[in-house]
């Protein structure tokens, strides 16, 4: 090796030192949500799988849309692929979220005055701050690969959810599996973060309905493969009773590269939209 030659060890201790002196992480990939971030040592590192669970009406789309809006807001260039959604709906949601307004009076045309105002001044200040918005190709990975260009390059694809690549030629489950492998072998071959939503079934029939890492099923492939498992859990969805609505715990049951824990959220349900507890302003 020639003495001017960087050794890889070399450039790591440079990235550690530039990460001291304030500066952000290359690795990482922020997700806009404080909380999340520390826990993860700075947001979602590149090459690795994030799975989000939750169950039905917990929020788990809305949680992974407005990540993909707040890492572009941040300067990451997001990619946001929904399975359910057209792109036209899923700017609804994102005015929604930022606007605080809501979607079926974004629809029906019957915002106040005030609400026509916060809605225009809101698409102004987004529209150089969204994410890129596409639908889950039919075709699978591969086809989720062809929307990663190389000349452009994606540091976060967020995927909406991970049952739509089960194509129907084998058993669900041994497919959505094999979609798991993938996306983790995407995330290594094109160095980004992918975070995937992942449907949980048969949570309200148990006394405690915070998801856990066999939940995720899918013969283990989730609880191996992923290297961040993230579980999505309102009280308030099975004890309405309490005085709880909106109050969200967001629960870090793997994390390949540090600690779990869960972290506090709120979800005001009119506008679809998640805010950190320690940073509810953002």
């Amino acid at each position: 090796m020639r003495s001017n030659d960087i050794s890889p060890l070399s450039q790591l201790l440079a990235r550690v030192d530039a990460i001291t002196d304030g500066h952000a992480s290359v690795d990482s990939v922020v997700s806009g949500f404080p909380s999340l971030d520390k826990i993860l040592g700075g947001g979602f590192r590149r090459g690795d799988l994030t799975v989000l669970g939750g169950d039905v009406g917990s929020g788990k789309s809305a949680l992974a849309l407005a990540i993909a809006l707040r890492s572009a807001q941040e300067g990451a260039a997001s990619l946001f692929l929904s399975g359910e959604m057209t792109v036209e709906r899923v700017l609804e949601r994102i005015l929604a979220i930022e606007a605080r307004v809501r979607v079926d009076e974004l629809r029906a045309g019957s915002l106040t005055d005030t609400g026509r105002v916060e809605a225009g001044a809101t698409a102004l200040r987004l529209r150089d701050q969204l994410p890129r918005i596409d639908r889950i190709p039919s075709s699978g990975i591969e086809g989720i690969r062809t929307l990663v260009p190389a000349e452009a390059p994606v540091s976060l694809l967020v995927l909406d959810g991970i049952q739509e690549l089960a194509a129907g030629s084998r058993g669900r489950d041994e497919e959505i599996a094999a979609a798991v492998l993938g996306l983790k072998t995407l995330a290594l071959d094109l160095n980004i973060a992918i975070l995937a939503t992942a449907q949980l079934p048969m949570l309200e029939s148990r006394p405690d309905q915070r998801p856990m890492l066999d939940d995720f099923g899918v013969l283990g492939a989730v609880k191996h493969h992923a290297d961040v498992v993230l579980g999505l859990f309102r009280e308030g969805m099975y004890n309405p009773s309490r005085e709880i609505e909106g109050a969200t715990e967001l629960l870090v049951g793997k994390n390949r590269h540090g600690g779990t824990g869960y972290i506090d959220l709120y979800f005001y349900a009119q506008w679809m939209r998640f805010e950190d507890m320690l940073d509810p302003d953002r």
